[in-house]
């Protein structure tokens, strides 16, 4: 058999931090905990004003164009770093072979291309001439560029994927979130309302999206798994474990968008591959290579024989992306394939990529939980839950197990929350007595067990610790 060596990926580099507060309906679709109070309507701070200016100057709807950025990024620039896919910026202007927004950005703005890159102002002004050129080219008119659900074609233009279903994906995850409505805060707020939309999907409209309920095409190695293939020169044809043991997997982070980074390993220029990829939001997963076969994505090609390659989307320095849905629909795929090929479930057989020899990426960073996912794939799965009592107040919900953590938001007395995992933290004294305890109930949110009602004194049976 011929075997072919992958080219590692890029060095992935990341940047500041972004705080996401998700509108109520949101929060319950994403199953993300406890609804935070969101301003409706809002744009502060040099965030807010950039999106206005470049919206009214092409006349590109204002919360289409931080969905956009918001579903590739989460509107976090990364200190001009690129993704995997040669992408900058929060709104992600891309170069490489097949997608070339930045460049375009470039010939329509007259802006400079370091610009582009590193400047959130110019970077966002570039994403709106692209869109508005894409929007031209298809014919809409000055009435048309009102309705916003007439974009969709531009949006899938943006994408840059030549997988109809891929493509389909990822203009839906932008209207997803339009729907949804989110706010994001980073030097100010830019807030996207809920509202219906229908977006006009055009010849897409016939197209089965990836994992929808089981419409689509399904994996057949992992039943939850939609199927989307790799590019055929993106990986390596095998018949493992007949051919190399399976005796490893390697856990990454995508640097970019779910649907950018499935839309990636189809592209014939990446050189690089994945067998699953996970979905942030609510752990959606599309396998690209088959198990049997060998994915390139460790870099080392002994460790790309003998391993399983899981991809997680987000970026290494934002934990906000590690949701508790996405830790625990991984953590159930790596239980199944350490199962299946009888690899050991500890941290010697179960690795980051930073962990494999001579790897030059960091992936999945200093916010990856191990110890929580580690029990997740150990089959410690429960999840608690609690009553909030605080005597007629709220209770703050904060950023980590302690009080010298942010506040985030509230949840109000009488309020039931889920407890994904628990954690020690800074003692507290309560409704409840003292207690050091801290529940996780929802990504990056932390409430005092102190004022929390779960029918233990201490820590729930079978719910992990954080």
């Amino acid at each position: 058999m011929r075997l072919r060596f992958p080219l590692r990926r890029p060095n992935r580099l990341v940047g500041a931090m972004l705080i996401v507060t998700l509108s109520l309906s949101a929060q319950s679709a994403l199953g993300a905990g406890p609804a935070l109070a969101a301003p409706a309507g809002t744009a502060t701070g040099p965030l807010g004003a950039a999106f206005n200016t470049a919206a009214a100057r092409y006349d590109v709807p204002r919360d289409l164009l931080v969905a956009l950025g918001y579903a590739e990024t989460r509107l976090d620039g990364h200190g001009g770093a690129p993704s995997a896919s040669g992408g900058y910026g929060l709104m992600h202007l891309t170069s490489n072979p097949t997608v070339h927004t930045l460049d375009e950005a470039a010939t329509l703005t007259g802006l400079d291309r370091r610009a582009l890159r590193t400047d959130t102002s110019a970077n966002i002004t570039g994403a709106a001439a692209v869109l508005r050129s894409y929007a031209d080219r298809a014919g809409l008119t000055k009435a048309d560029r009102k309705d916003v659900n007439r974009w969709y074609g531009s949006v899938v233009r943006y994408g840059g994927a030549t997988n109809p279903s891929v493509a389909r994906l990822y203009a839906d995850t932008v209207y997803d979130l339009l729907a949804a409505g989110f706010t994001a805060a980073r030097g100010g707020t830019v807030t996207v309302a809920g509202r219906p939309v229908t977006p006009q999907r055009g010849d897409l409209a016939r197209v089965a999206a990836l994992g929808t309920g089981g419409v689509g095409t399904m994996s057949t190695d992992y039943g939850p798994a939609a199927w989307a293939p790799a590019y055929s020169g993106n990986y390596t044809v095998a018949n493992r474990p007949t051919d190399y043991p399976i005796n490893y997997v390697v856990i990454h982070v995508t640097q970019g968008s779910y649907a950018g980074s499935i839309s990636w390993f189809q592209n014939p220029s990446a050189k690089v591959s994945a067998h699953y990829t996970f979905r942030s939001s609510d752990g959606a997963v599309t396998q690209s290579v088959r198990e049997k076969d060998i994915a390139w994505h460790a870099g080392n090609w002994t460790y790309n024989t003998q391993s399983i390659g899981i991809e997680h989307e987000g970026y290494v320095n934002e934990p906000s992306w590690y949701t508790d849905a996405m830790y625990r629909a991984s953590a159930a795929l790596t239980r199944n394939i350490a199962n299946k090929y009888g690899i050991p479930k500890d941290r010697t057989h179960i690795i980051g990529h930073i962990e494999v020899p001579g790897a030059t990426h960091t992936d999945p960073g200093p916010y990856w939980n191990w110890t929580y996912y580690m029990q997740l794939v150990n089959g410690v799965t429960g999840i608690g839950s609690g009553t909030v009592n605080t005597g007629g107040g709220t209770l703050n919900v904060r950023s980590g197990p302690g009080t010298n953590y942010a506040v985030v938001g509230s949840v109000a007395h009488g309020a039931t929350v889920s407890i994904y995992c628990q954690a020690i933290g800074t003692s507290v004294t309560g409704t409840y007595g003292t207690s050091n305890i801290w529940n996780r109930i929802g990504t990056n949110q932390y409430v005092s067990d102190a004022y929390v009602l779960t029918g233990y004194s201490g820590f729930i049976p079978n719910v992990p610790r954080c």
